[in-house]
């Protein structure tokens, strides 16, 4: 495709290649975890799940928010970062919950840490299932924060 972004079939969860490796996805601002890919993370790992809601549950004391990014480590060079991306959650008729800019200011984030932990990225198609957003404009976005930046990138789609 021309982007640097490597897409492959499989799944997220495990990810392909050697070295740190950070899993990203899209998480909503209501403490909600239940649907979408975040179920295939807690099969893997209860600790992403577990840290989400308390870093919730304390957002009085924290930076929970849309743009916001968590950074959980499951294993020795494996991180799952949970990324603030989605106002509430798609009900009826109200419109997608994704928020473009708020997938922005968490990719943002996520570039550092990705380059502190000499890591990979890994991600489904983020914002795109339950949150309702478009390809489109996603991919760009993880071009220009994390691609251009030296981020090694591979998105999944899962079989």
């Amino acid at each position: 495709m021309g982007t640097g972004i490597e897409y492959v079939r499989g799944d997220a969860t495990t990810p392909l290649g050697k070295g740190p490796k950070a899993i990203a996805h899209v998480c909503n601002d209501l403490g909600g975890w239940g649907k979408g890919f975040v179920l295939a993370v807690s099969r893997r790992w209860p600790e992403p799940e577990r840290r989400y809601r308390r870093w919730h549950r304390e957002r009085a004391a924290n930076d929970f928010g849309l743009g916001a990014v968590q950074m959980v480590q499951v294993d020795r060079l494996v991180w799952v970062a949970n990324m603030v991306g989605q106002r509430g959650m798609r009900t009826g008729s109200k419109g997608v919950p994704v928020r473009y800019e708020a997938i922005d200011a968490a990719l943002e984030k996520l570039a550092g840490e990705a380059a502190a932990l000499g890591a990979s990225v890994h991600m489904p198609r983020i914002g795109c299932g339950l949150a309702g957003g478009r390809w489109e404009r996603i991919e760009p976005l993880v071009q220009a924060r994390l691609v251009d930046r030296g981020v090694a990138v591979t998105v999944y789609d899962h079989d």
